[in-house]
């Protein structure tokens, strides 16, 4: 089995070696075990079930809440050769038939689904048809009401292992506390799971925290005084934007990106930055899931996120191939408020959600006991705007009613244009068709691949300029064909929806259970007073803070942050006390070797002159520094 997963790895992922835990994680799995796995972000946590996936004899199903994210995976796995398929809201009926019809003839081996596609019957009856090898649970933190990002749909994962209860389930996460790990162990009933873990410790990083009323400006300065491709972070859609501007008109190449964009825009800016087209690129926390850039030498963050979690996974995508980067959190003095106010909007008061309740039927013409296992597509800011609500807190009012089953809102699913044909090949030689509609379907099938077998995703603006046809052109022939019954066309769109599991109630029966709202609230509180910690407390050690957050102990500090730096800078490292110091372990090792990082822990605030010294003692003669460690010539 070793030789395979090796094998594996080499011919459709072009490796040689695993990362650290990665192989681990996947014998754990091949061995028929429940598995955790806490990989930091930029550990590689996909390789740990699609690597297993390829060697197990039947089907993978991957739960992960990440829409585009899935959509994504599905198509870089078709690009090494994988076979595997999504389900997801943006898709119609049909769609989903087919695949579910791949699926049950052995034609897919990973198949990405939403929590929510759990709690279809039609989708449970399908399944039940199914091989299924194992069951992967990403973004695991989501099922666990301490985690930062609970969602309610998580907690149906268990009919799983009713219809499949000899199978394994791998549960991966890439920041989670020790409490979440337990609830997650709890909630999934994983049986005697293997844990492995790496540490939340990302040495090469420089997290730095800079106070200024002049983010622009200092925005620029550290952009100037760094190198390399950077990601600078911000909270809203227009902001984005509005930095990316600013920053190219400062003389430095830059693009934005955000979940409003459209497919081809994201992967147009994905492309330009991945390639060094653009060495920046300004987003929202839309941006680098599975986003695989090693060299990122900067991550800056000008808004501030609200929870540690977010922030350690944002920052750790800077220096994903070990070399020196630096993360930097701009935080102003309004910053404090601001933070202390996403808790109201998170939270808004319970007569304000069941407003939100009301106002959202009455805009979706929803009545009283109707609605019953219906969709609607939800245009919240036309809704905010038609009856006054403010915008932030009814998304979270919406979000608040969905943790506690009365609908279920699903912001901005983008999907891009599909075909499929609905004709046999043969049958389109005796079709007489419009000669403009005859040459998109002959430009069609020349450059596209499957239309016979599945849904195609295709761009109707590249397919236009191959054929010498208007995007538009393209766009009218291929409805005409549709029309016609040649083929099944999906125009791309971008539609946020609201599902009712139930008919809609009277508000005034609505329950918000104590769970979704007061523990949660009190939960969100202290992650919120933990960010503020993090950034406005300067009398520790910015990773220690972060580390003991996550319940890794830490006895040392790091020597690089901004604490560390201005604490060398006010206490001079004292070389002789250094020196005695060294020179007392030396003598007690005798000839034993020492550790660094042995040495390291008596010069916390000066690792890298204690380094450096050690270096210079090196060069010297006076000690021997090797693989092992440090001793005497």
């Amino acid at each position: 089995m070793s030789s395979d997963i090796y094998r594996i790895l080499s011919r459709h992922w072009g490796y040689d070696s695993f990362r650290p835990c990665q192989e681990e994680i996947i014998r754990s799995v091949l061995d028929g075990r429940d598995t955790i796995g806490l990989l930091p972000t930029g550990g590689g946590k996909s390789l740990t079930f699609q690597v297993p996936a390829l060697l197990l004899p039947g089907l993978t199903l991957v739960v992960t809440p990440l829409i585009s994210l899935m959509k994504d995976q599905v198509d870089n796995l078709a690009d090494r050769g994988v076979r595997a398929a999504c389900l997801h809201t943006g898709m119609t009926r049909h769609e989903m038939d087919v695949v579910c019809e791949r699926c049950r003839l052995g034609n897919v081996k990973l198949l990405y689904v939403a929590p929510e596609r759990l709690g279809s019957e039609s989708f449970l009856a399908y399944m039940r048809q199914w091989k299924l090898s194992f069951v992967v649970v990403d973004e695991a933190h989501c099922i666990s009401q301490w985690g930062y990002d609970f969602r309610p749909a998580y907690l149906k994962i268990n009919v799983v292992r009713e219809y499949f209860p000899d199978i394994p389930l791998l549960a991966l996460t890439a920041s989670a506390t020790p409490e979440v790990v337990a609830d997650i162990a709890d909630k999934l009933c994983l049986r005697t799971p293997a844990t492995f873990s790496l540490s939340f410790t990302r040495s090469n990083i420089s997290y730095l925290v800079r106070y200024t009323e002049q983010k622009e400006e200092l925005l620029m300065r550290v952009l100037r005084n760094t190198a390399g491709s950077a990601i600078v972070y911000v909270r809203s859609r227009r902001r984005t934007r509005e930095l990316a501007d600013f920053i190219f008109r400062s003389g430095i190449s830059a693009a934005y990106y955000h979940a409003g964009l459209s497919h081809e825009d994201k992967i147009e800016s994905q492309d330009r930055w991945r390639a060094g087209e653009v060495r920046v690129i300004v987003a929202t926390n839309a941006f680098g899931m599975g986003i695989d850039k090693a060299d990122v030498r900067t991550v800056i963050h000008f808004d501030l996120p609200p929870t540690l979690e977010e922030y350690y996974q944002e920052a750790g995508r800077a220096g994903r191939d070990g070399l020196p980067s630096v993360a930097v959190l701009m935080a102003s003095r309004a910053d404090k408020g601001l933070l202390s106010r996403r808790l109201s909007d998170a939270f808004p008061p319970k007569d304000f959600i069941l407003k939100v309740y009301d106002t959202a039927c009455v805009f979706l013409d929803v009545a009283v006991g109707g609605g019953l296992k219906e969709t609607f597509e939800m245009n919240v800011g036309l809704m905010c705007d038609r009856f006054g609500l403010p915008p932030v807190p009814a998304r979270s009012a919406l979000g608040i009613l969905s943790r506690s089953g009365y609908i279920e809102y699903v912001d901005e699913v983008a999907s891009r244009s599909r075909v499929f044909m609905t004709v046999r090949r043969d049958e389109l030689y005796a079709m007489r068709l419009d000669p403009g509609d005859e040459e998109v379907l002959n430009g069609l099938m020349r450059n596209y691949g499957g239309l016979f077998a599945d849904y195609v995703n295709i761009d109707e603006v590249r397919l236009a300029r191959r054929i010498g046809r208007t995007p538009n052109e393209v766009y009218q022939a291929l409805l005409s064909l549709s029309r016609q019954h040649v083929l099944i066309y999906i125009p791309k769109s971008r539609t946020p929806y609201v599902y009712f599991p139930a008919s809609r109630m009277e508000s005034r029966h609505l329950v918000i259970p104590r769970s979704v709202y007061e523990e949660r609230r009190e939960a969100f509180a202290a992650r919120l007073e933990a960010m503020k910690r993090y950034v406005f407390d300067s009398s520790s050690c910015r990773v220690r803070v972060m580390l003991e957050y996550f319940g890794e102990k830490s006895t040392q500090d790091c020597g690089t942050c901004d604490v560390c730096r201005d604490r060398r800078r006010r206490t001079p490292f004292d070389r002789k006390a250094f020196s005695r110091i060294l020179d007392t372990i030396l003598e007690a090792a005798g000839s034993s070797t020492v550790a660094i990082e042995q040495l390291l822990q008596y010069a916390p605030a000066h690792r890298i002159e204690a380094i450096e010294y050690l270096r210079e003692l090196s060069r010297s003669g006076r000690i021997i520094i090797d693989g092992t460690g440090i001793h005497c010539p």
